[in-house]
């Protein structure tokens, strides 16, 4: 029992060493029909008001495991701009991580007849982290805490994210790079990153049946590439989409997660669902983790609930979507 507490521990610290260094915690919610969770570049497509609202809790049934809270919204501001803000909570342990992204999106088009368009996006992002000393507690291996851990261990950073969107019909590739800026860091703490670069790649398309306008399959690919030492992960996704008359529609997919490096070995798989009525939108996803984890954990658990509002089309195709979800019919 001891050595699977010391597992957990090690990997826990892992997480907190690398996965609140200013990235947001990214499982599912961009499949949310929330495209903007990965790149500026998607700021005011579509013609209304997005508004999207996550909670993700991280390896249920692990004590202090990563729990996330992350709201979104964009919307056009002329005919071929957008712009956007997300806001964050996470808590890690004993680590919390807040942060506001401002973000602005510009929509070219490329050939009119094609239907091929660009997009360049910059977001401008404010980041705190926190250290919760005041929740150590002492041990039988530690009886006395260090008297050099006091005062309010909190760091905050600003950083740029930059990226750019290619639309051809209903083809779409999205690359970003986030934390453009490198952090300075402790000289007496030699595993502390400096680097916090992080590459993002987002492809796939929508099918839309000849002989059903009103159905949708969209298999998508996303790709994370950090900087600082060279890990990255694969996402496969695959999405059905059903519309009414109305616009409104739900849909149904998968998404299935591996480390580059353990090339089409399962790190988490999982079924997710989504619904939009009314303009009234709520989501759900589950992912397995398949790895040593499994079995002291039941599963991260991602819920998203949103809002499209103030519907107003735009005169130019650059900010029309790959797919009808983004349009009220």
């Amino acid at each position: 029992m001891k050595k699977i507490i010391t597992y957990i521990t090690v990997l826990l610290s892992i997480t907190l060493s690398y996965g609140q260094e200013l990235n947001l915690p990214v499982w599912t919610q961009y499949l949310a029909d929330n495209d903007f969770v990965i790149s500026p570049t998607y700021a005011g497509i579509g013609d209304n008001l997005k508004i999207r609202a996550n909670g993700l809790t991280q390896w249920v049934g692990i004590k202090n495991a990563p729990d996330n809270q992350s709201i979104y919204a964009d919307f056009r501001i002329s005919n071929k701009s957008g712009i956007g803000i997300s806001a964050y909570n996470d808590k890690n342990g004993n680590t919390r991580q807040k942060g506001v992204k401002f973000s602005f999106a510009h929509h070219l088009i490329l050939d009119w007849k094609s239907k091929q368009y660009l997009s360049l996006g910059l977001s401008y992002n404010i980041n705190s982290f926190r250290i919760d000393i005041e929740n150590f507690n002492t041990t039988y291996d530690i009886p006395i805490l260090d008297p050099a851990i006091n005062g309010d261990r909190a760091i905050n950073n600003n950083n740029f994210d930059a990226g750019f969107l290619y639309r051809w019909d209903n083809f779409y590739l999205s690359f970003n790079a986030n934390n453009l800026v490198s952090k300075d860091t402790n000289p007496f703490i030699a595993f502390e990153p400096s680097k916090l670069l992080n590459y993002q790649l987002y492809s796939g398309f929508v099918i839309t049946p000849k002989h059903n306008k009103y159905v949708e399959f969209e298999p998508s690919v996303f790709f994370q590439f950090f900087d600082s030492d060279r890990r990255s992960a694969t996402d496969i996704n695959i999405k059905y989409r059903k519309f009414n008359h109305n616009g409104d529609y739900y849909w149904i997919g998968a998404s299935y997660r591996f480390l580059n490096d353990q090339f089409l070995n399962p790190l988490n798989v999982g079924p997710m669902a989504g619904i939009l009525h009314n303009k009234l939108y709520f989501a759900y996803s589950y992912q397995l983790t398949l790895n040593d984890l499994s079995g002291f954990n039941s599963g991260t658990h991602v819920v998203t609930i949103g809002l499209n509002l103030l519907q107003s089309a735009s005169n130019c195709p650059c900010t029309r979507g790959t797919s009808q979800s983004y349009y009220r019919l």
